[in-house]
């Protein structure tokens, strides 16, 4: 199997998981945006998900030649590593949780909004660096810097629906996506989508160590010479458990649709090809920027690689260029905006320069 074992190997697969898993957020909220069932976009999703990591352990996972302390990822299918298994198909479970999760929150606080919250979840709870007290005040600062729907009803009711195309941040543009989205939001209080997104933000927060512990055994559970699981081996136990659970819940979310969605059926959703491309190849990323990341981990350490959490950066992006998001805001809004951006790319610098050789004996 192929082991990235340089730093600036390391490095490099940083930056490429945080560029996709940063981008394919974006996609799945056009889509929301559009019109197109969550459920539908969901499976479409979590298809080319589990295929991403198929690519990856038929491939890098069965590159070079297969020894006793590191088998190839065929070889170690057979083998008896099933409590380290079982940490790799949780791992999945959390995150197939948390981006099921984060679909939904996506309407009702935006993009940036959700992915700052939720990576800075992850960080604080995997790494025990602040405490979490400091989420709620930024939460605060920041929940009315979006294009979430204004408090004020009076806003909606005086907004011209007759414009074609409203401007950014305006009631007429707020008017107008809530007409067009499939997961509608006025009415319906922001604290139901900031719960939401905490929720996820624990999700994530757990999937990391549960996947160290897949592959390092800390907890020492694995019988005497099984050696540990390779990166790609607990990769793809992790994505089956991510596609299975993701695969059940939203074929459910068909015929039970939550926070008041359409209702639709298995049969709706395989004629449904209005953005299926975009979703699949959002699973596509998503799948390759986690195998990414894990893949810089085995080099650099997995709290190094929680570098990628730094991905508010490039969805913050995604959010002003297509969403709008920010628009019209007030200039301590910005200047916090950039503060933050700021911050983030501190934390990436940081987290990235920690990183080191780390001799896989």
């Amino acid at each position: 199997m192929y082991v990235v074992e340089s730093k600036g190997g390391a490095i490099a697969c940083m930056v490429f998981a945080l560029l996709l898993l940063g981008t394919w957020p974006a996609l799945l909220t056009l889509l929301e945006r559009r019109g197109r069932l969550p459920q539908h976009t969901y499976l479409d999703y979590s298809i080319t998900n589990l295929l991403a990591a198929l690519i990856i352990a038929f491939t890098f996972g069965e590159i070079g030649n297969s020894s006793l302390h590191h088998p190839n990822f065929i070889q170690q299918l057979s083998q008896d590593n099933w409590p380290s298994v079982m940490f790799a198909m949780a791992g999945g479970i959390v995150l197939s949780l948390g981006n099921l999760s984060t679909q939904y929150a996506w309407a009702f606080v935006g993009l940036s909004v959700t992915e700052v919250i939720t990576s800075s979840i992850t960080v604080v709870i995997a790494d025990n660096k602040a405490k979490l007290e400091s989420l709620s005040r930024h939460t605060n600062q920041e929940s009315n810097t979006t294009d979430a729907p204004p408090k004020s009803s009076k806003d909606l009711e005086s907004a011209n629906c007759s414009s074609l195309k409203a401007k950014f941040g305006t009631a007429d543009f707020l008017v107008q996506l809530e007409k067009r989205r499939s997961i509608k939001v006025f009415g319906k209080s922001t604290l139901i989508g900031l719960s939401i997104t905490f929720f996820a933000g624990i999700c994530f927060s757990l999937f990391s160590p549960a996947f160290n512990l897949a592959t390092n055994d800390q907890w020492h559970t694995l019988n005497n010479g099984v050696p540990h699981l390779s990166v790609y081996t607990a990769f793809f136990y992790f994505s089956v458990s991510c596609f299975v659970i993701a695969i059940v819940l939203n074929v459910v979310f068909l015929y039970r649709p939550i926070l008041n969605s359409p209702k639709t059926t298995l049969k709706a959703y395989v004629n449904d090809w209005n953005g299926r491309g975009w979703a699949l190849l959002a699973g596509l990323l998503c799948g390759f920027g986690n195998g990414l990341q894990f893949m810089g981990g085995q080099a650099a350490g997995y709290a190094a690689a929680d570098a990628v959490q730094a991905l508010p950066l490039v969805s913050t992006f995604w959010g002003i260029v297509l969403f709008g998001e920010y628009r019209r805001s007030s200039k301590k809004t910005y200047a916090l905006l950039i503060s933050m951006l700021l911050m983030f790319m501190a934390a990436v610098g940081i987290l990235m320069a920690s990183s080191g050789h780390r001799n896989q004996s």
